[in-house]
C-alpha cells in the first residue's frame, strides 16, 4: 500500500465525522454526494479499511454515528434472488453469454429501480450517512453515475459516500482507471 493511499485513508474518518460533512455545509447548495476513488488494485485493502477501521471508528464517536452500508453487488444478488431471477440469469449467461445476460438484467436493474430498492430498505431519518461499496463488482450490471443521479431525490440531506475503484476527477468517473463513464459532476472528491 502506497504512503499516499494510506494518508488518504487516514483522512476519511476525520472528514466524514466532521460537523460540516454531516450537515452538508460548505457545499454551495449542492447535494452531499462524495466519491472516495482509489486504485483498483487496492480493493482488498479498501474492504479491510471499511470493515476494520472505518465502521468501528464511526461506532466509537460521541454521539455514535449511524451509517448505512450498501454493497451494490450484494444488493443486486439479493434483488435477483427475491425476484427468483438469479438462477435464470446464470443459465442465460451460461447458454448465451454475458451480453444476453446483461440484456436480461437491464429491465430489472435500472438504476432508478435500484435506488428505490435502497430507499425502501433504509430509514433515512435513522442514519447519518450512506456508504456505497461493491461498485466494481456490480459493473457492468449497474452504472454508478446513473445510480447517484437516481438516489438524489431519496437522499435529501443525508450524505452519501461512494467507494470507487478507479478515478474521479470531479467531472468524470473512470472505473478501474480504464472504463470511461459518463460525466458526473454533482459529487465531491473525498480525502484528496
Amino acid at each position: 500500500m502506497s504512503d499516499h493511499f494510506r494518508e488518504r485513508l487516514n483522512r476519511i474518518l476525520p472528514r466524514i465525522t466532521s460537523a460540516d460533512f454531516l450537515a452538508n455545509k460548505g457545499l454551495g447548495n449542492e447535494i452531499g454526494f462524495w466519491v472516495f476513488d482509489y486504485p483498483p488494485e487496492q480493493e482488498m485493502a479498501m474492504r479491510g479499511f471499511i470493515a476494520d477501521i472505518l465502521l468501528p471508528g464511526l461506532a466509537k464517536r460521541q454521539p455514535v454515528l449511524r451509517p448505512a452500508v450498501v454493497n451494490l453487488f450484494e444488493l443486486i444478488v439479493n434483488l435477483l434472488e427475491d425476484r427468483k431471477l438469479y438462477d435464470r440469469v446464470l443459465a442465460i449467461q451460461t447458454d448465451k453469454g454475458n451480453d444476453a445476460a446483461l440484456a436480461a438484467l437491464r429491465p430489472v436493474l435500472k438504476e432508478d429501480k435500484v435506488a428505490q430498492r435502497i430507499a425502501s430498505q433504509i430509514e433515512f431519518d435513522q442514519i447519518d450517512m450512506l456508504l456505497l461499496t461493491g461498485v466494481g463488482a456490480a459493473y457492468p450490471m449497474l452504472r454508478s453515475h446513473t445510480l447517484l443521479t437516481a438516489l438524489q431525490p431519496a437522499m435529501k440531506d443525508t450524505p452519501v459516500v461512494m467507494f470507487y475503484p478507479g478515478r474521479y476527477d470531479g467531472f468524470s468517473l473512470r472505473l478501474f482507471d480504464t472504463l470511461a463513464d459518463d460525466h458526473y459532476y454533482r459529487a465531491f472528491r473525498l480525502a484528496e
